[in-house]
Parts: structure tokens; C-alpha cells; sequence
């Protein structure tokens, strides 16, 4: 039997405008412990190329539509699972007389490779018109929509702790040589996140 380790992950719900909602605490499967023809046969992952996204906001204008939000609820916790998946105990809840015993999954969890496949039924959550929506601030008016991502490059700005800072054209001079005694980055993982969400 293949068992699959389990962890806790904390996360902020937000609103659509982008301010917070509520603190989520959810137990997830290291889905990256999962092995191909075992713990899973297929894998599928529903994404929206920018392109549709922008054809169908651009449709429901000439149409004259009301463009509206939806949240989908609990997607994941629906789908029921094919695949004998057995998980660790999540930290800090495991059952202190059977401390070795493991969870057989009924229904997917966060982190499973088959997650998105598994989630065909489910409830939403009508959250009015829309006004945020991928990090871009959506104002409708009767002349067509406005489109601002302000208060996502201000984010951006207060993640990098450069709120105050003033614009330059060019960062860093194109032929700029580096020595060998430069320091290196403490922390890739951060100025990569700072750039990925550029």
C-alpha cells in the first residue's frame, strides 16, 4: 500500500475587490508523493487563456449583458475518487491510540494530482456584478468597461517595500559588469515571486 503524506496550509480567503475576507486553514495531500498508473490514471486542469477571457467580456458588451462574478464553493471537496488513496494522519490531528493507522480518501483533497478532474458537480455563489477579477479592478459603465490594475501594482510595490520609490526608464545600465564579490540573493524565492507576478 502507497500512503501519501498530508500538511496543513493557511491562507487568506479574499474578497473580490481583493481585500480580506477571512483566515482558511485546510488539510491538503503532497499530491507530489502520488505515483502515475497507482495513486492516479488521468490528470486534468481547467485553465482560461487570457485571450477567451477577453472575447467573452468583449461579447457580453456588444450584447449589452450584465457581466457577473461567481464563487465557486468548495469545487474540490466534491468529487469522489476511483483510485485507492490511502494519506498520512494530517500533522497535529493524529489519533494518539492508532498513531500509524492512515486515512483511506472517499473524496479528493487539495494537492491530488486528480483533483480538477474529479470536481464536475458543485454550488456557486452569486457575488453580484463583477468588480475585481485576476488581480484587474473592472468599473462598468455605460460606455463599455474600465480596467485598472492600480491596486495590483501597489501589491506589488508593497511586497518589494518600494511604495515611496520614484520611476526610472532603465533599472540597470545594459552593459553594467558585476564582480565576483557581489552578494548573492538571501532569498531567490522572493524576488522570483516579484517577478512572476509582473
Amino acid at each position: 500500500m502507497h500512503v501519501i503524506g498530508s500538511k496543513w496550509v493557511f491562507k487568506p480567503k479574499l474578497k473580490p475587490d481583493g481585500s480580506l475576507d477571512r483566515l482558511k486553514a485546510c488539510v491538503v495531500a503532497k499530491g507530489y508523493h502520488q505515483v502515475d498508473g497507482l495513486d492516479y490514471i488521468e490528470t486534468f486542469s481547467p485553465v482560461i487563456k487570457p485571450g477567451t477571457i477577453r472575447m467573452v467580456i468583449t461579447i457580453a458588451l456588444v450584447k449589452k449583458w450584465p457581466i457577473r462574478q461567481l464563487d465557486v464553493k468548495n469545487a474540490f471537496l466534491h468529487g469522489l475518487i476511483s483510485e485507492d488513496i490511502h494519506m498520512e494522519q494530517p500533522p497535529g490531528m493524529a489519533d494518539l491510540e492508532h498513531p500509524t493507522h492512515v486515512c483511506k480518501l472517499q473524496k479528493v483533497l487539495y494537492g491530488l494530482k486528480q483533483a480538477l478532474r474529479a470536481c464536475s458537480e458543485f454550488t456557486m455563489k452569486d457575488l453580484g456584478q463583477i468588480h475585481y477579477f485576476l488581480g484587474i479592478e473592472i468599473s462598468q459603465t455605460s460606455d463599455g468597461l474600465h480596467l485598472s490594475q492600480s491596486h495590483y501594482a501597489l501589491t506589488i510595490l508593497e511586497r518589494a517595500n518600494m511604495v515611496d520609490c520614484k520611476p526610472m526608464s532603465t533599472l540597470l545600465e545594459a552593459k553594467t559588469r558585476t564582480s565576483s564579490n557581489d552578494v548573492l540573493l538571501e532569498d531567490p524565492s522572493y524576488f522570483r515571486g516579484l517577478v512572476g507576478a509582473l
